[in-house]
């Protein structure tokens, strides 16, 4: 082969790869897939199989990392995905701690992100960072709204509440005491605790002193029923609530009798079959189920693999747009998305209909969250 003819094929071959390169948008995902969140981050982590793999004639490639209930992992996996796998978006992480630690970076990097956490403080307000922040799960506004309304229809006069001693527990607190005041229902104990405590006895005996009519549990994954646990066992007869971060089959598999009874505000995912036929959540809430179990077994559907699901659809469904700005791989493209993102309208996922605008990078409504209760091991849609 003379020199010319092989300098012309070497150039071709980098064409071809370059062009190769640009037609395929990457997603960085960094979830909990151990540590204390395990329980939420895993079946997030087994969603991604099942996320879109071509959108407006792109492939779309996932790049999954574990940042262990970490927010220092979280951090680093957020940097490794912008600097080293030069992603277009990312998807993460599991718990509202991480993703507070992450704003820092990814709006840096001007990189558009797709939390699976609750925290309202996650997305709100929208400033300069919080402009490349975005999220599936439904707020901690809303469900504890949707704690109290319950709450009150139900002749609860007082209630107590035990929570993370965390980013998450202090913040869905906050949202408890606001929507307890609302509704002139007064807050009579407030107890913490850690992800990886081992025993809870004494914030149960101060919560079962104060006698509240319900007691709130501000928590999250497996965790989350070892005060249901303590309570159980000293005898508390009042209701219970939990937030909606205990939406899978391992809490109930942990929780058992303890949880039995218990009221948690959840997607509409978990109770898919159950949602009348008007609901917009219902017909991509069994899509999903279908999916799911399909790979993982009956009953196996948790919420948390339907908010990474849903993160899928809602970049998956904004890249045709952002690509008549720019290529992957580029901040023209990155910047694209997130405009798109933001101007999504009217698209069925999981958990209802999103709309989202340039002050609310959630765009969910109160369609988006149903009460259930734990009746024989299972969730029960209540009417």
């Amino acid at each position: 082969m003379n020199k010319p003819f092989a300098q012309c094929a070497l150039a071709v071959a980098c064409a071809t790869l370059c062009a190769s390169a640009l037609a395929q948008v990457k997603i960085g995902v960094t979830v909990s897939a151990t540590g204390p969140a395990a329980s939420l981050g895993i079946p997030e982590k087994n969603t991604i199989p099942l996320c879109p793999k071509t959108a407006g004639g792109k492939s779309i490639e996932y790049i999954v990392l574990d940042d262990a209930t970490d927010t220092t992992s979280a951090v680093q996996n957020t940097r490794k995905l912008i600097s080293e796998s030069k992603v277009d978006a990312i998807i993460g992480s599991t718990t509202t701690p991480n993703s507070l630690a992450m704003i820092d970076v990814f709006s840096e990097g001007e990189t558009p992100t797709v939390s699976l956490a609750s925290s309202i403080r996650i997305i709100d307000p929208v400033d300069a960072k919080k402009a490349w922040s975005f999220k599936t799960p439904q707020t901690d506004v809303m469900m504890a709204g949707a704690i109290l309304e319950h709450a009150s229809s139900n002749g609860v006069k007082t209630i107590g509440y035990v929570g993370f001693n965390d980013a998450l527990g202090e913040a869905f607190f906050a949202e408890i005491d606001k929507a307890a005041k609302l509704r002139n229902i007064p807050l009579v104990a407030s107890e913490r605790f850690a992800p990886k405590d081992t025993s809870v006895t004494g914030q149960a005996l101060k919560l079962i002193s104060a006698a509240p009519d319900a007691i709130v549990i501000g928590a999250s994954g497996t965790p989350a029923a070892l005060p249901a646990a303590a309570l159980a066992e000293r005898g508390y007869k009042g209701k219970v609530y939990f937030n909606h971060g205990v939406a899978n089959n391992d809490f109930l598999r942990v929780g058992g009798k303890d949880v039995e009874g218990a009221f948690v505000p959840a997607s509409p995912v978990i109770v898919a079959y159950q949602l009348p036929d008007s609901h917009p959540a219902k017909k991509r809430a069994e899509e999903y189920t279908k999916l799911y179990e399909a790979t993982h077994g009956q009953g196996s559907t948790s919420a948390f693999g339907s908010y990474t699901w849903d993160a899928c659809l809602v970049i998956a469904n904004a890249i045709p747009g952002a690509l008549k700005a720019g290529q992957p791989g580029t901040v023209e493209f990155r910047r694209a998305l997130r405009d798109a993102l933001e101007a999504t309208k009217g698209f069925d996922v999981t958990n209802g209909s999103v709309t989202m605008t340039k002050t609310d990078h959630l765009g969910l409504d109160s369609r988006a969250r149903v009460m259930v209760q734990i009746q024989n091991g299972k969730w029960v849609l209540q009417k």
